[in-house]
């Protein structure tokens, strides 16, 4: 096998450090992110009024080969953009998972035909849940 050949030639992890279930929790939007209030209102801005149904239908309408998710925006985002209060990631970004080492080797993985990759996003409770197999034991 060439490097070219081999999905995790750039990656900093190999496989084995994905390989089965990960949960990686509240990173999600949910009904419990954090909005601004204005602070002599106490009103939240409209921009930053949205529910975890829109943040879904607006992950699911983003044109891309990886499934996307509703990640959070910061407040300052937010304020600063007069932005909604999520925005949209492929399912393996490193706001998700944590690190840019793991949203390489989800990547290697998700686009590899060596490997089934599935997730769960649960906007109830904010956690991402990431499942990797080998094709060949799947």
């Amino acid at each position: 096998m060439t490097p070219h050949d081999d999905p995790f030639h750039d990656c900093e992890l190999d496989p084995e450090a994905i390989l089965e279930t990960h949960t990686f929790e509240d990173v999600l939007f949910t009904d419990e992110t954090e909005i601004p209030v204005n602070m002599l209102t106490g009103e939240t801005p409209a921009h930053s009024q949205a529910t975890v149904e829109e943040a879904k239908e607006f992950a699911a309408s983003i044109d891309s080969d990886a499934p996307q998710i509703a990640l959070p925006a910061s407040v300052e985002t937010q304020i600063e953009t007069q932005s909604k209060p999520y925005t949209s990631a492929a399912f393996f970004h490193f706001k998700a998972t944590g690190s840019l080492e793991r949203h390489r080797a989800y990547h290697a993985a998700y686009y590899s035909d060596a490997f089934t990759v599935d997730f769960e996003a649960d906007y109830e409770s904010g956690n991402l849940t990431i499942t990797v197999d080998r094709a060949d034991e799947s």
